[in-house]
């Protein structure tokens, strides 16, 4: 079997052509055949559907992608959230409704990006699937390399739906002469070897050892049984891990590091296909539902039902359900009395490799660490920028994209500035995200900084907000009294020391939303300023009082909370500031 660094670079010589045959299309009619019939992006409200087909309609016409395909953004109902899996039911619905009995004609390509990113807050505004990264000429976002790695996808695919995710990658290589297909009844699922640690967070195939080697880039077998999220003694009793390059099951224990030298390994999941026939009958079960009341996962709920080995045991266990509602174990036993027996295929491809890069500590990683997918997508320390040459300005593990650096500015190791103006004056410190600001003042931005400006319209008029954390502070994280805000951390302070020095008042106008999620995400506690580069002066001073223990008041500002600055979010001035940017790098190239 193959040395782990030839495996790696097997799959960067084939994301390689992947990447070259998209950027042949961009900007050019598909033949028919060549490319989805339908690229459907989902959003969780109007606000964010909006930022969404505003981005979609300037990359067209910047020509970013490839002509003559159906683009549709699906916003999800209106009420309770539904999931990924509810969402795909809703698209379903939707695409029946704008194109009647065609649809079924269709190849589409399903991209999940509905959510709020909370652990990622640079994407929150713009949305996961709009994410930048370092390389291509413009820019190249997640959504135009969700395009190129699917690129051999669609000539090899009947009509139906391929489902993934916004924040994840999957690299692949295989042999010249052998192709993935998605062209058998059911669902059909990629499959990726990886070290037992990573299946306790997805879902994990129990393969028949007899239908596979192993061995090679890619095989076709079936699933016996799907587990989701399966802790390590689950995935032995159900004799789902593998001996990599020889798939007998082992009986013997023991975990590994992640190591794609592991002689232990699973095989875990990341993009599915669906046909047209179980696509129809889940819509019918759909419209039989009426309104969906509960979050259904599109995984765990629509492939545990898969595959002779399935159980109806899932259907009860809520352990991995954030917020659990009485209608959910009724509709995940309606779908699995609709979908039992039915075939789960499995490609199994060998030399492949799942990437998530939905934190801000996975985003730090791949950018700016020696990581495999920087080596992989050949990822850039300077994508389309302009800064000057000198040596301290940049530290070769720095991330630079779309950005104007002045010179006299420094960026320190492991940071990454994306859509940004950055000042002769300004010291980045290391491992730090600075996203879509203007900073023109003498400072010293610390390590381990988040900083993200977005334009907001209140009353019919633009202002400024910037949000400043650590990108190791939890934005999920909440109480449900004031009494417990004590608990919740501020760049490694308690968040009522903070409010203290910047003499915010704890009361229940503190928090926005619902009173019961009192946290980072609802706090009201950064200054509505009317230009950018005064807010982020601003949240720059919040964050120096709180590490140097000094009072800065916010008295006489309007404070909002990061959930409230994406409802009053401008996605037309942040875009103008991007487009500024744009220019000015094209002027000066």
């Amino acid at each position: 079997m193959p040395a782990a660094g030839e495996r790696s670079a097997a799959r960067r010589e084939a994301t390689g052509r992947r990447l070259a045959r998209f950027a042949a299309l961009r900007g050019k009619a598909a033949s028919p055949g060549e490319f989805w019939d339908v690229v459907a992006v989902t959003a969780a409200d109007a606000e964010q559907a909006l930022a969404y087909r505003e981005q979609l309609a300037e990359k067209l016409s910047r020509k970013e992608l490839p002509l003559g395909v159906r683009y549709h953004v699906f916003v999800d109902p209106p009420g309770p959230k539904i999931g990924n899996g509810g969402s795909t039911l809703h698209v379903l619905q939707c695409l029946e409704d704008l194109y009647g009995d065609k649809w079924t004609s269709f190849i589409v390509l399903l991209i999940h990006s509905g959510g709020y990113s909370q652990r990622l807050p640079s994407a929150s505004a713009l949305g996961k699937i709009f994410t930048a990264l370092p390389f291509g000429d413009p820019i190249y976002q997640m959504l135009e390399l969700k395009l190129a790695m699917y690129i051999d996808f669609p000539s090899h695919m009947k009509p139906g739906i391929l489902v993934t995710c916004s924040d994840d990658i999957e690299l692949y290589s295989t042999g010249v002469t052998e192709t993935v297909t998605f062209d058998k009844p059911g669902f059909t699922a990629l499959a990726h070897p990886s070290d037992l640690t990573v299946g306790t967070t997805h879902g994990v195939f129990v393969l028949d050892p007899s239908s596979f080697s192993g061995k090679g880039g890619l095989e076709y077998t079936s699933c016996h049984h799907f587990l989701h999220k399966p802790d390590i003694e689950t995935m032995r009793q159900c004799g789902a891990i593998c001996v990599r390059g020889n798939c007998s099951q082992l009986s013997s224990s023991g975990d590994h590091s992640d190591s794609e030298n592991d002689l232990e390994c699973v095989y875990t999941d990341s993009i599915f296909y669906m046909d047209h026939s179980i696509a129809k009958q889940l819509l019918t079960f759909y419209k039989q539902m009426g309104t969906l009341c509960c979050e259904i996962d599109a995984y765990g709920d629509f492939l545990q039902a898969l595959g002779p080995g399935a159980t109806q045991d899932y259907t009860e266990n809520t352990s991995n359900v954030t917020k659990e509602e009485s209608q959910l174990v009724e509709v995940r036993q309606k779908l699995y009395s609709l979908l039992k027996g039915t075939t789960l295929n499995v490609i199994v491809l060998n030399n492949s490799k799942f990437y998530h890069i939905g934190t801000t500590q996975e985003y730090l990683f791949h950018f700016t660490s020696d990581s495999k997918l920087k080596f992989e997508l050949n990822l850039l320390s300077v994508a389309f920028s302009i800064f000057s040459d000198k040596a301290e300005t940049l530290d070769q593990s720095a991330s630079i994209i779309q950005s104007i650096l002045e010179p006299g500015c420094f960026i320190g190791p492991g940071s990454v500035i994306e859509y940004s103006r950055i000042g002769p004056e300004v010291s980045v410190g290391k491992n730090s995200i600075i996203s879509g600001s203007y900073i023109n003042l003498k400072v010293d931005i610390p390590s381990n900084c988040f900083l993200s400006s977005l334009s907001i319209k209140i009353n019919d008029q633009v202002k400024y907000v910037s949000m400043v954390f650590s990108v190791e502070d939890n934005l999920k994280k909440s109480v449900k009294l004031l009494s417990d805000i004590h608990s919740l951390q501020f760049f490694g302070v308690s968040l009522l020391e903070c409010l203290d020095l910047w003499g915010v008042k704890v009361s229940d106008q503190l928090f926005s939303g619902e009173n019961t999620h009192l946290g980072l995400w609802t706090a009201r506690i950064f200054p509505v300023c009317s230009t950018l580069s005064e807010s982020v002066s601003m949240s720059l001073k919040m964050l120096n009082s709180v590490q140097h223990m000094s009072a800065f008041k916010l008295n006489g500002f309007k404070l909002l909370s990061v959930e409230e600055m994406l409802t009053y979010k401008d996605v037309e001035d942040m875009l103008k500031f991007r487009k500024q940017i744009y220019d000015e790098i094209c002027l000066q190239r």
